[in-house]
């Protein structure tokens, strides 16, 4: 066999290998979207300012804005420009079941990277660092936890604040009437009817609330932190080469310093629909985290 005909078939067998090695890459929830065309998101309908609804037409937020990036990412490595996004409503209860069993493919929100959670899903790297704190009527009395001795005090079902709160109302005996509602706008609703005289959830989503309320001014949030905790997009558990898209979109926004300007436009800015500013600076957390990205969760 001559030279030119030995080193053809030599590139001829090393295109296959590649182009097999390729195709046995895509696996998971990528090849799920290869096939479908599709991609599906979990959304939320009132976690301002990370992913809510806007007057029942689109959805926006800080998480719902990195949730695009990655949709971006994944249309040009699959060369999908067609690529169709489809939209679920999801709440704290149901967002794992959802993406376990397919309806949806990822979920970037407000949903806390923990041990727990990691044994049924996987998760991104970190978007946002939060403390667990309760919001309460300014001149309402209530300064910390020991105030709500007896209360009733209202917080959303499936969440880590509701664990939090019955351990912590076990613990201490502290005799609060602990309220659960579907999502973070019925809480606040409890809150702000009189219904409760607190409501315990992260406090980025506690700023989100106020933002939105009849009187913001009336509403304060209090109380030191119960926890400090991690926030990612959750996706499939062992899902390695679609973890590996998003993650290089998260860390490639914190290196180039495009979180920034994401941080800024929907913590330090008016945002929608009241244009209200959450005046929610960035944290030593924070900072710490846009210099050195990770998937740590904090338990």
């Amino acid at each position: 066999m001559n030279v030119a005909k030995l080193a053809g078939l030599m590139i001829a067998a090393g295109v296959l290998c590649g182009n097999a090695q390729a195709a046995e890459q895509l696996t998971g929830t990528l090849q799920k979207i290869k096939d479908t065309g599709v991609i599906t998101l979990g959304v939320r309908d009132s976690s301002i300012p990370f992913n809510y609804n806007l007057g029942g037409v689109r959805q926006v937020g800080y998480s719902y804005d990195i949730n695009m990036k990655i949709v971006e990412a994944i249309k040009d490595q699959l060369k999908l420009p067609n690529l169709q996004v489809k939209e679920i409503p999801i709440t704290s209860q149901n967002r794992i079941t959802l993406l376990q069993n397919g309806t949806i493919d990822i979920e970037c929100g407000s949903t806390t990277n923990n041990l727990e959670r990691q044994k049924q899903v996987s998760f991104t790297d970190t978007i946002f660092i939060i403390g667990t704190r309760i919001m309460v009527k300014k001149d309402g009395g209530i300064k910390d936890w020991a105030d709500l001795k007896g209360k009733n005090v209202v917080t959303t079902a499936g969440t880590t604040s509701e664990r939090l709160l019955r351990k912590m109302n076990d613990d201490q005996k502290l005799g609060m009437n602990i309220i659960s509602t579907k999502d973070h706008g019925q809480s606040f609703l409890t809150l702000e009817s009189g219904r409760a005289v607190a409501f315990m959830m992260d406090d980025a989503l506690l700023y989100g609330e106020r933002a939105k309320a009849k009187n913001p001014n009336d509403w304060i949030v209090v109380g030191k932190p119960q926890s400090r905790e991690a926030y990612g997009c959750m996706i499939r558990k062992d899902d390695a080469p679609f973890k590996k898209v998003s993650d290089q979109v998260i860390a490639g926004l914190m290196k180039d310093g495009s979180i920034n300007t994401m941080y800024t436009k929907w913590f330090m800015q008016p945002v929608p629909p009241k244009g209200l500013n959450l005046d929610f600076p960035l944290s030593d957390d924070m900072k710490a985290l846009f210099k050195t990205p990770n998937d740590k969760a904090l338990d």
